[in-house]
Parts: C-alpha cells; structure tokens; sequence
C-alpha cells in the first residue's frame, strides 16, 4: 500500500527484506490470516497513523509459516520450525508478504493438526477471544455469557472458549449461521434476523459485544440484558465510544479489549485445537494474487470465521 485510499489501490510489488533485531524472528509466510484492521488502515482509518510514517506498507497480523532466521543458535526457534503468531503490523510491515519479521515471545508452534492456511486464522481472532472469555471473564460453570456475531472470526472462538470453561452460551448470529452456530457449542441462538436478543433471552452474566453500536445499537440494547453489576466488553475499536459512561450509569461494569499477542496463549490455544476441543473455520483462502478479490470479501462483512491469503 503506498498511500491510503479503496482497497482496490494496493498493489503487488517488490519492497526490501525485513531484517530482525533482538530476538526477532524472520518467518517465511505461507499463509496470512485477514482481519477488518487491515482494510480500515488502508481506507485511512484503524491503524493508519501508526503506519503512515512505514509507506509503503504491507497488511496483515496473522501469520503461519516458517522460521528462516532464528534470533541466535541456542533459541528455541530454530529455521525450518513451524510457526503461527502475530507480526508487530502497527510498527513494520505485515504478513501479506514472502517475509515478516515477528517478536520471538509472539510466536508459538503451528498446530500439527492444521495446515498453514487454517493456522493462519488462528492467531489474532482466537487471542482476542481468549483475552475476552478467558482472561478478563473468567468464563466459568454457573456463569451465562453473550456473545455477538458469535459465527465470525472472534465470535467462534469465543463461543468454543466459553463452552469449554463451563459457561452457558448464548449467542446472536444471521439465519444461515444459526446451525453452525450450535455445532460450536452455543446453548441459546438467536437469529437476529427473527428476534430481538434483549427480548429472547434471559439476563446473562457477561457481554461480549463484537458489534458495538455501528448496527441496530447493539452495544445499547446489550446493557438492557445485563444482571446488576454486570460485564460489558466492547471489541471493536471506535464502535462505541460512549459505552463506558453508559454502562457505569447502569451499574454495570465495562472495558473495551485489545488483542495481546501472547504466544505462551497461542500455544495453549494450540494445544486445543490439537486435541479436537477447538476447531477453526476458514471460509476462503485465496492466493495472493487475488488479494484485491479478498479484500472486497472481507470489506463486506458477514463472513463464517476467517478469511485467509495463501503466500507460499
């Protein structure tokens, strides 16, 4: 990308190899995984102040591949090692490229059980979720937690986390995504599409809102299905602003979540997927040169877990 605009400007070219410092690792992508902050920092927005002073400047968080360069001999990450992280996108250039260079402590081993192109739909939607369900809920037995867009790319993992620590589940997703929805362990589904949440449910524990007010105020209409005291979390950034005063007005409790990338978390993330107690939805994975073609997809919306470029 050399300057901000449609997605449709970006461009496949040639720029310089990354070069790693520290304990920087030099991966070989094979796969990278999509999320909307890449194409809201090429429109100008998300992270687009972060990168301007990078142009130009390659996409993309999600990683899947292999390691190139290790940081020194004795590391634990050697060349040749399988690998699924994050790459530090705000400060270098992403993982829509041959090469990326990611911090050491974001990175853990690639699910034997995946391919490169479903570990790449892994990393940020899953940490995000986790950081949600598991760090800052404390998803538990006796515990009722709502989920928004819970067949999306965070959504299906949070779905899968909460089920697996003991919560009961309900979540909101469209017509046709209402039996995938339920294969993932969702107790209560609504059809936003038929019903309104707030009247189909009972009050629940915890929110965790993927949507915010940017569709039928659904950050809004979540405090009204909150118990006293309450937890909202809002996860997109920018889709709320207010939702802090307007929770605190209600008694209830609220923070917004940003994605950490924990390698140590991946791995354990890893290691159930490796044991069939998560499973990972890849609803296209296109090759690189028709990155103008996925863009477009993910700029739409709506889609069933993620989206995914195949580099190698």
């Amino acid at each position: 990308m050399r300057e901000f605009g449609p997605t449709d400007g970006v461009e496949i070219g040639e720029v310089d190899a990354p070069r790693g410092l520290g304990t920087e690792v030099i991966v070989d992508v094979h796969a990278a995984g999509m999320n909307p902050i890449d194409f809201k920092t090429v429109l100008g927005k998300g992270a687009a102040k972060a990168v301007e002073p990078l142009l130009p400047w390659v996409p993309g968080g999600d990683v899947a591949g292999t390691v190139a360069e290790a940081p020194y001999e004795a590391h634990d990450l050697q060349p040749g090692d399988a690998v699924y992280g994050i790459a530090n996108h705000w400060r270098t250039r992403g993982t829509y490229a041959e090469q990326v260079v990611v911090p050491s402590l974001a990175l853990a081993p690639k699910p034997e059980s995946l391919s490169f192109e479903e570990a790449a739909a892994v990393p940020c939607a899953a940490l995000t979720a986790w950081d949600a369900v598991v760090r800052i809920a404390k998803a538990r037995a006796g515990q009722r937690i709502l989920i928004h867009a819970g067949a999306g790319g965070v959504g299906h993992f949070a779905v899968q986390f909460a089920k697996y620590f003991g919560a009961t589940v309900a979540t909101t997703v469209s017509t046709r995504n209402v039996d995938f929805a339920r294969s993932l362990g969702a107790d209560e589904v609504v059809d936003y599409t038929q019903a309104r949440f707030e009247d189909a449910l009972q009050k629940v524990d915890v929110v965790v809102d993927l949507i915010g007010n940017v569709a039928d105020d659904t950050g809004t209409r979540s405090l009204d299905v909150l118990k006293h005291g309450g937890l909202y979390l809002n996860v997109p950034t920018g889709s709320w602003p207010e939702y802090a005063a307007a929770a605190a007005e209600r008694g209830l409790r609220a923070s917004s979540v940003k994605v950490e990338s924990d390698g140590s978390n991946l791995g354990i993330i890893g290691r159930l997927i490796d044991a069939g107690d998560v499973r990972v939805e890849v609803q296209h994975a296109y090759p690189l040169e028709r990155v103008h073609e996925a863009l477009a997809e993910l700029q739409g919306g709506h889609v069933r877990g993620k989206l995914v470029l195949k580099v190698r």
